[in-house]
């Protein structure tokens, strides 16, 4: 996926109230831009990471900027939670992911007290995937999820399982984008209880896939799998 030209270089100074952080230009300008990333954003919202962020020339936005990659350990990483499923909508578009080929796409699909990411069909195949976006490694090329305690994501696993004790196939697909990540792991140190219910429902069924991207400063895309490691 392509991602918005041209991007401005700056060093990150302060994330605060979630959605907002401060961000040093080369001439030393400091400008706020928004933060699309309901997260934590540990290990990645530090002072002093260089970031790229765009620039929105739309008179109605409050803030003209949005904070788009932050570099760690000399590799790009996408915090825009807002584009992770787009990233993965493209792979399963043009069949990058093995064992989702060839499937008609749908996003945003009702299934109970959710919307789940994907449907996908085919012949008598039915495929309920959720995407989740992974920035932490808990280790140093272990990849994990969540970084903070995500009760949103805990009700996910859960309808993943009703999908799969009612004839769908159901995926949950971690996204990860740190370049350095040679496995996938929950964060059981932070949530607990997601890894809990991450390992119930894939021993009732429902499968665990872990992409890593390959984030440039001009686009972001789905590169290999790695190992889910429960």
């Amino acid at each position: 996926m392509k991602l918005p030209a041209p991007l401005h270089e700056g060093t990150l100074r302060h994330r605060y109230k979630r959605f907002f952080t401060d961000i040093e230009l080369p001439d030393g300008t400091v400008v706020i831009a928004h933060t699309p990333n309901t997260g934590s954003m540990k290990q990645c919202a530090i002072p002093g990471y260089p970031v790229l962020i765009s620039k929105s020339n739309n008179p109605k936005r409050k803030l003209k900027y949005t904070l788009e990659l932050i570099k760690i350990a000399d590799c790009w990483v996408d915090t825009h939670t807002q584009r992770t499923n787009r990233v993965v909508e493209e792979a399963l578009r043009n069949n990058w992911i093995q064992s989702l080929e060839d499937y008609r796409v749908q996003p945003e699909y009702k299934f109970g007290e959710s919307r789940i990411d994907f449907y996908l069909e085919k012949s008598d195949s039915k495929v309920l995937v959720e995407v989740k976006n992974v920035t932490l490694c808990c280790q140093k090329t272990t990849a994990c999820f969540p970084d903070a305690v995500t009760i949103r994501g805990q009700k996910h696993l859960r309808e993943l399982l009703a999908a799969k004790q009612q004839g769908y196939r159901a995926v949950i697909f971690f996204l990860v984008q740190r370049s350095e990540a040679t496995e996938f792991s929950p964060a059981d140190d932070i949530d607990p209880e997601y890894g809990r219910l991450l390992r119930e429902v894939v021993a009732g069924g429902v499968e665990a896939m872990a992409y890593k991207t390959v984030v440039t400063p001009e686009e972001n895309r789905v590169g290999e799998q790695i190992p889910v490691m429960l």
